[in-house]
């Protein structure tokens, strides 16, 4: 999978428009601190901070470097809400608890804009997302959203654009109506990653960079070890998602890697650019196996939602996805593609996201589900809460069941695929 990803990475727009600073050294030799948190994306960084403005000394281990994996490479849709539907919490913890799950989401999104102000982050963060839909029956489950989400669960961000409306939204034939939610909005993922890596070097965290770790031992104290290095912590905080790979047997049937892709046009005209979506919010479909997009502050239109259920990159990806993006928007029929980038975001098998404990003093934090922008950093915020001996809110997260996906490690990727060209067969009818 590595391999992959980083063939995919060398093709990024996220990484042709960031300066990283220099590569943070390699762990070596011995080292005694309050938290180790085993991941250098959103969920660890997010974790480090909130420990490190509690006073925890705290270190990171990254495999690769800082915002290497979905971290640093996804859609960069930040949106409230989870990639489950609410009847998960509901049945898991009752409307009550589901509406706190809810509103957590809400602070998700409050939290990145806070951190993008307190820590000065120039991110082109850009207010604003609204889900469409593809034909009338999938407007129906958009609506039905919409009440769910303003009766319900009293979300007040949202308005709702009937068909007749949403040309003045979106300039594509393709979509049916819409759903506006001036809550969430979107921003370059690197960028921001990278900026809450700065500000936890402020802080006084430790990151290590090149550095994977290859066996941990829970106890008192933890003992978390790399190739040249170890670290003796009081607790241990597991935010690497998918590439944990066997690191973590016990937690890692919970979750499937699954490949998504994005691609990025040459700069378009900026005249064309703004009258593509209307104050160039992101936007998203409804259908389960499905496309998102939008427009760059260099004019550009990001376009992605190809996706590899196999782990196997798709073959002619960069004209797979140029073909999904003109069906949405003709006119951009002369827009050469200049970038085509992805790799691999963990799922779940009821895509809600899995948190919890192996030990007292050990936690993990996985299965965003292709929603993580927002909801690593309140994973991380939740985690540091319960370390800091407040775990109520982190212990109803946890409540949430998880079943491993069915197959066992031989089987699970076979089945998977099929699972999903059912529900793709379902979306085109």
């Amino acid at each position: 999978m590595f391999k992959q990803d980083d063939q995919l990475n060398n093709r990024s727009y996220y990484e042709a428009t960031v300066l990283r600073d220099a590569a943070k050294p390699l762990l070596r030799g011995s080292l005694d601190v309050d938290v180790c948190v085993v991941g250098g994306g959103l969920a660890g960084l997010s974790s480090a901070i909130e420990l490190a403005k509690r006073g925890y000394r705290v270190a990171i281990l990254e495999a690769r470097r800082i915002g290497w994996g979905a971290s640093g490479r996804n859609g960069g849709q930040m949106i409230a809400g989870f990639a489950c539907d609410n009847n998960i919490f509901e049945r898991e913890l009752g409307l009550e608890g589901a509406r706190a799950a809810w509103q957590m989401s809400v602070e998700a999104t409050e939290l990145i804009r806070e951190r993008i102000a307190e820590f000065n982050i120039d991110c082109d963060f850009v207010p604003g997302y609204m889900t469409v839909s593809v034909k009338p029956s999938k407007t129906c489950d958009l609506r039905a959203g919409f009440e769910e989400l303003t009766q319900k669960y009293h979300y007040p961000h949202l308005q709702f654009i009937e068909p007749n409306e949403l040309p003045d939204w979106i300039a594509s034939p393709r979509y049916h109506a819409g759903l506006f939610d001036a809550g969430s909005g979107h921003l370059h993922p690197l960028k921001y990653t990278l900026g809450l890596a700065r500000a936890a070097e402020q802080l006084g965290v430790q990151l290590y960079e090149h550095s994977p770790v290859t066996h941990f031992r829970a106890g008192e104290p933890a003992i978390v070890e790399t190739q040249e290095g170890s670290i003796r912590a009081r607790f241990v905080v597991l935010a690497g998602n998918v590439y944990l790979g066997q690191l973590a047997p016990q937690i890692e049937p919970h979750i499937m890697p699954v490949g998504t892709y994005i691609i990025a046009t040459e700069p378009l005209d900026p005249t064309t650019a703004n009258t593509l979506i209307r104050d160039r919010v992101a936007v998203c479909d409804n259908n389960f196996v499905l496309d998102y997009f939008r427009t760059t502050v260099d004019h550009r239109m990001l376009f992605g939602g190809r996706v590899s259920y196999s782990t196997l990159t798709p073959p002619n990806l960069p004209n797979v996805m140029r073909g999904n993006m003109l069906r949405a928007f003709p006119q951009l029929q002369q827009a050469k593609v200049e970038y085509c980038w992805g790799g691999f975001v963990d799922i779940s098998m009821n895509r809600a996201p899995d948190f919890g404990r192996l030990a007292p003093n050990l936690y993990y934090l996985q299965g965003f589900s292709g929603h993580g922008l927002a909801a690593t950093g309140l994973a991380g915020k939740l985690a540091a809460e319960a370390i800091a001996g407040q775990a109520e809110r982190f212990d109803l997260m946890a409540r949430v069941k998880h079943r491993p996906f069915p197959g066992g490690r031989l089987l699970r990727t076979p089945a998977l695929v099929l699972g999903m060209l059912y529900y793709r067969l379902r979306d085109m009818l």
